[in-house]
């Protein structure tokens, strides 16, 4: 059987011990902070983050330099036959398609597989644990790349923002209508199906925003995944900086998949800079069949 090993960044929200535990590869993802560079998990802990980007400061995120994944890669090949690197959607971030164009160099080719399947944070993290269950099952890599592939559109995420203050810094929507929506105490959700973030609604309360997340989980599994109950269906959520609401919001969406084990974690740092903290989500995946 041959060896492959999985590779993902920090996107995924797997952490570098984690990352062990489950027997994969994280690569950490590079933020410049008032130009100064900082490693998401190993030079810059989500604590810090949040403490400058409340602060005002400048944070840019940024692709990891051709020489990490070369240097990554050669490491593993030295010990695996194979090499499926699993990085944030290609619609979210550049760090895809450099990986991808790396991936099809004489030295790479046939030997490592760059999958973009759309995902992001807890979903791009199910893809992961996907693809280290199906090599560890002893499937061909190029099986599992074909299953990734194809699963890659059955999944939803939907996220409620605290603030539209951090859309309003990164020019994603006017300072008119930040300042419109602060007034009137709005909070936005948006969602990400593929690969794109996009406005989904506007609740005018948190509680009025927790129910249109959870009944339009429920929609989608029900329409787009073929089962109301979830069965066969991963439920997750994540959520930037505010551990106890989220905590409050799991019982909330536990009690809509009480027969599920769901998962929580913090979100991605590379979405967390453009919409800030008190951000809730919740997401549903497909399960693959292999």
């Amino acid at each position: 059987m041959s060896k492959i090993a999985i590779v993902t960044d920090s996107n995924s929200g797997i952490t570098q011990a984690e990352g062990k535990e489950l027997g994969v590869y994280v690569m950490p993802m590079p933020f410049y902070i008032n130009e100064e560079l900082f490693l998401e998990d190993i030079t810059l802990s989500q604590e810090q983050f949040y403490e400058v980007l409340t602060e005002g400061k400048e944070i840019h995120t940024s692709s990891p330099a051709l020489t990490d994944f070369t240097e990554l890669w050669d490491k593993l090949l030295e010990e695996y036959d194979y090499i499926i690197d699993i990085p944030m959607s290609s619609g979210l971030s550049s760090t895809c398609e450099q990986a991808i164009m790396l991936s099809k160099e004489e030295e790479y080719d046939g030997k490592v597989f760059v999958v973009d399947n759309q995902r992001i944070s807890v979903t791009m993290r199910r893809s992961v644990i996907d693809a280290k269950e199906m090599a560890d099952a002893g499937l061909d890599v190029q099986t599992i790349v074909d299953k990734l592939m194809e699963n890659k559109m059955e999944s939803s995420i939907y996220i409620m923002l605290d603030t539209l203050t951090y859309l309003r810094r990164g020019g994603r929507i006017t300072p008119a209508a930040a300042a419109l929506g602060t007034l009137l105490r709005l909070k936005p959700v948006l969602q990400i199906q593929g690969d794109k973030l996009d406005a989904f609604a506007k609740a005018r309360t948190v509680k009025q925003g927790k129910m249109m997340m959870i009944n339009q989980i429920l929609d989608d599994c029900e329409k787009r995944f073929g089962s109301r109950e979830g069965k066969d269906i991963h439920i997750a959520m994540s959520y930037t900086h505010d551990l106890e609401a989220a905590e409050e919001f799991k019982k909330e969406v536990q009690a809509h998949f009480p027969d599920h084990d769901i998962v929580m974690q913090p979100l991605s740092l590379s979405i967390s800079c453009h919409i800030g903290p008190g951000a809730l989500a919740v997401t549903a995946t497909k399960a693959i069949e292999y």
